[in-house]
């Protein structure tokens, strides 16, 4: 949710912003400053790769209340921003603290749930990144749309109440315990990063995190850039700016809806199919749902907005390629690395998607369009399919101790 917020608000934020800061706020500059700032929040979320270490180190536990506490915070913050570039250094430092939570929950579940549950357990989780989609689409019909695009970051702070709950309730694995008794002192966050690049694990992690890139390129610079564009079209369409934030938050809801709907079929498919045939369909779904809704369904002059609509329940869909990495990262790792090798391979991808997004934002001023340059990340899933032969196909095995 906090991580979607921004997506919803762009547009009014930075009209809002822009002109404080001295830059005149046309569609072409929104579209660039807005890429501008994707960029800068995907840095930051990449630089969260540190947080895997900490976590094998010290615990999931204590530091996921940590890394939940730095996002929440700063998202808050956010809404007293008072011009572009104290926006961009709450988004920088929101990034950092969500980068952190993929990774260690991700660890947290695989090593806690039982062994024959553990991918739909894996899945289920994932769902939460997309409800909270779900979440921030909702809360901008009633919150963003009546009281302005402070109130949403505003209620971005809210996750931090959920500190106290997880600190509580939520334990430590019983299989990191036992490995910091096994490894002693030998168990470091030098030794935990080491590992990925050891003869046992390199070529997985070098392949991983190409699959990242994809994906992460295909996310932020599709289904991200899907609430700004359906804000234009419905622009285009003669709707006001509350309707149009409204479609705009439709489209969000339906898309995190279809995700939450593909994150439960991917659990089936890739126990029936493997691993790598199932993040290779979703590639494809992805692909298409891409091109099609920013090549062609963009520029349509007439039932646009049915349209877009449909293709956010296919980006929707296509996003689902991310639970795989749920749980296919998680077994190809030992406990002493695990969330190390999570982290470094999901956020060093941010930083590849990072470059992608400000090319993206530097397209739309250059052509004045959304559509085409955004578009053009299909291209992404190209390289991905062909490298789906490649990855470590762990279906049916334990995870590694």
């Amino acid at each position: 949710m906090d991580s979607f917020i921004y997506s919803l608000v762009l547009v009014p934020a930075l009209t809002e912003l822009l002109p404080r800061s001295g830059i005149p706020a046309t569609p072409a500059n929104v579209g660039y400053y807005g890429g501008i700032f994707f960029t800068l929040f995907l840095i930051g979320y990449g630089t969260a790769l540190i947080w895997g270490p900490i976590a094998d180190r010290f615990g999931r536990v204590r530091t996921m209340m940590f890394s939940i506490l730095c996002f929440s915070l700063f998202t808050l913050l956010a809404a007293f921003a008072t011009g572009i570039w104290s926006l961009a250094v709450f988004r920088f430092m929101a990034g950092v603290g969500i980068g952190g939570e993929w990774s260690i929950g991700a660890a947290l579940v695989s090593e806690d749930w039982p062994e024959e549950r553990r991918t739909m357990g894996a899945a289920l989780m994932h769902t939460g990144y997309y409800i909270g989609f779900f979440l921030a689409g909702i809360a901008n019909i009633f919150i963003g749309s009546h009281y302005g695009w402070r109130a949403m970051f505003a209620l971005g702070g809210v996750p931090a109440l959920l500190i106290g709950l997880i600190r509580n309730n939520v334990h430590e694995p019983a299989r990191w315990e036992n490995k910091v008794q096994e490894l002693g002192a030998k168990f470091t966050m030098h030794r935990a990063f080491l590992k990925l690049f050891s003869p046992q694990y390199r070529r997985r992690t070098i392949v991983n995190c190409i699959y990242l890139i994809v994906s992460l390129a295909g996310l932020w610079a599709g289904s991200v850039y899907a609430p700004t564009a359906m804000t234009y079209i419905a622009e285009r369409a003669g709707k006001t700016g509350a309707e149009s934030a409204r479609l705009a938050s439709y489209s969000t809801a339906l898309l995190g809806v279809t995700t939450v709907l593909g994150a439960l079929i991917v659990p089936f498919l890739a126990d029936w199919l493997g691993r790598r045939a199932t993040l290779g369909i979703f590639y494809v779904v992805m692909m298409c749902a891409i091109w099609l809704a920013f090549a062609h369904v963009f520029y349509m002059q007439q039932n646009a907005i049915t349209w877009f609509l449909v293709c956010s329940a296919l980006l929707g869909l296509g996003g689902a390629n991310f639970i795989v990495y749920s749980f296919w990262l998680p077994e190809q790792y030992g406990t002493e690395c695990r969330a190390s090798a999570f982290a470094f391979i999901t956020n060093l991808g941010r930083f590849f998607a990072a470059g992608f997004t400000f090319l993206v934002g530097a397209g739309i001023r250059h052509f004045q369009t959304f559509g085409i340059p955004v578009a053009m990340m299909a291209l992404a899933f190209v390289v991905g399919l062909a490298l789906v032969p490649f990855g470590e196909e762990t279906k049916g095995k334990p995870l590694p101790v």
